[in-house]
């Protein structure tokens, strides 16, 4: 059992930052595959990025390619997710996910424990 805490999340202005934390309990995390979603108003949670185990490789969807990081560390048992360069269309809940099976899945109904989503507002 893994259980997820998202931190982070706020109101910032176009062109700001966010650091979005996701903390899991337990001591396997290193064996998870870890995930960050996003669901607008009205829309289906869509896949944003995932990290490898070891936090070596990582995936982005391409409208977050060269603003958004994933990154872990497995000795805190934290996931982050860095967004810079922040636009209105980035405004949803951020939810972390972890997979015990792999990494580098974008299925909502792939992943097996989910945190509770952080609210993230970008304002124009």
């Amino acid at each position: 059992q893994v259980q997820l805490v998202e931190s982070g999340g706020g109101l910032v202005q176009a062109g700001g930052s966010l650091r979005l934390s996701c903390a899991a309990s337990g001591r396997t995390f290193s064996s998870y595959g870890m995930g960050w979603f996003r669901q607008a108003p009205g829309k289906e949670r869509e896949f944003v990025a995932a990290i490898s185990y070891s936090g070596g490789t990582t995936y982005l969807i391409d409208s977050v390619k060269g603003r958004f990081t994933i990154s872990r560390d497995n000795a805190k048992n934290t996931v982050y997710l860095q967004m810079n360069s922040l636009k209105p269309e980035d405004t949803a809940v951020y939810y972390c996910a972890a997979d015990g099976t792999t990494w580098g899945r974008r299925r909502v109904n792939e992943y097996d424990y989910w945190g509770q989503g952080t609210q993230v507002t970008v304002s124009s």
